[in-house]
């Protein structure tokens, strides 16, 4: 079982996915700093990753407490919440995690700092438990849709290691193949930094799923071949209408499959829906360093002075979906009122 995040001692192992598929090293983060910066350089990524990392960056903020002040407990450890919060801008899970602890933090702020702290990581290894809880349900639920001998695109990394285990999209892809499905996947490559190729077709040979790698402008011309039979991929962030923030590259994705009529799911558990923006436009999209577009491996591939645009993440409409796959149900055709409707009543 691939492990992307081990609490053992008082301390968070991440499994450094910048050295996938090369070498399985784990970094040894004892305080709530250290977490955050293994979110912002990718060590640790994937939305549902990031959050359950993040719940035990609170905790490890907890217990780095050098007073007995309950004042100076609670601003420290807000403010190491606030900081753990910048990391990433788009996906939600590391606001709905910290939120989480902090709401807990209100709840027993008035137990002892040690009780607190105990509190604290209870709370954190329930959130990794729902999370591996969810994304096999998810797998359960989205295996129906697989047919027996589908061949499945999918984009970026949605499986264990973008979770705190098990996967999204690739829980899906799993839970047919061990189905029986006599299923094939297509792994897109993901620019610029290479999640598909490095980290997802890592994970399927891990599991001895038969695949095939890709780059990324070849989707359109397997779709136009009727190569393709469905796309599953993950999301970042959801609106209350079903538009979705996914790697840069799932809406060219969505436009092609729409045109050949290939059904485009995207899995994720409810925590990756944010229902307090209305629709796509309002979710922030995250840019990052002009490095990853111009380098690969460290190695330069444009030439010095290249103007850079590199933003991580795109919105795809809801209208473009054929389907959410969460924990909680499948949503059909989504909009805000079926997303708020199985959301609100489960």
């Amino acid at each position: 079982m691939i492990r992307p995040l081990i609490w053992e001692d008082k301390q968070l192992k991440i499994l450094d996915q910048r050295r996938i598929p090369w070498s399985v090293e784990y970094l040894l983060c004892s305080t709530s700093k250290e977490v955050e910066e293994c979110i912002k350089n990718l060590s640790v990524r994937g939305a549902p990753a990031i959050g359950a990392a993040a719940a035990f960056g609170i905790v490890l903020g907890a217990m780095e407490h050098g007073s007995d002040s309950k004042d100076y407990f609670s601003i420290s450890l807000k403010d190491k919440a606030g900081s753990l919060m910048e990391a990433r801008p788009t996906a939600v899970n590391l606001f709905w995690a910290v939120k989480r602890m902090l709401k807990k933090f209100e709840n027993i702020k008035d137990n002892k700092i040690k009780e607190i702290v105990k509190g604290l990581e209870e709370e954190a290894l329930l959130i990794y438990k729902e999370d591996i809880h969810a994304n096999k349900k998810i797998g359960e639920l989205g295996a129906f849709l697989i047919s027996k001998e589908d061949k499945v695109l999918t984009h970026c990394n949605a499986g264990a290691l973008a979770t705190a285990g098990y996967g999204t999209a690739l829980g899906v892809i799993r839970s047919a193949y061990k189905q029986g499905k006599k299923i094939e996947v297509f792994v897109d490559e993901t620019r610029p930094v290479l999640q598909g190729a490095r980290l997802t077709a890592w994970e399927l040979r891990e599991e001895g799923i038969p695949f095939t790698l890709i780059t990324d402008n070849m989707a359109g011309y397997l779709m136009q071949k009727g190569v393709i039979d469905v796309v599953v991929l993950g999301a970042d962030r959801i609106a209350l209408n079903g538009d979705t923030a996914n790697k840069i590259g799932t809406y060219s994705l969505a436009v092609l499959a729409n045109y050949h009529k290939i059904p485009f799911y995207v899995a994720a558990p409810s925590s990756t829906f944010d229902l307090s923006l209305t629709d796509g436009e309002l979710i922030p999209v995250e840019e990052r360093s002009w490095e990853e577009v111009t380098h690969i491996l460290e190695k330069r591939i444009a030439p010095e002075g290249s103007k850079v645009f590199n933003p991580s993440f795109d919105i795809t409409p809801h209208n473009l979906i054929t389907a959410i796959i969460t924990e909680k149900g499948i949503i059909e055709n989504p909009d805000h009122n079926k997303v708020q409707s199985l959301l609100k009543e489960s």
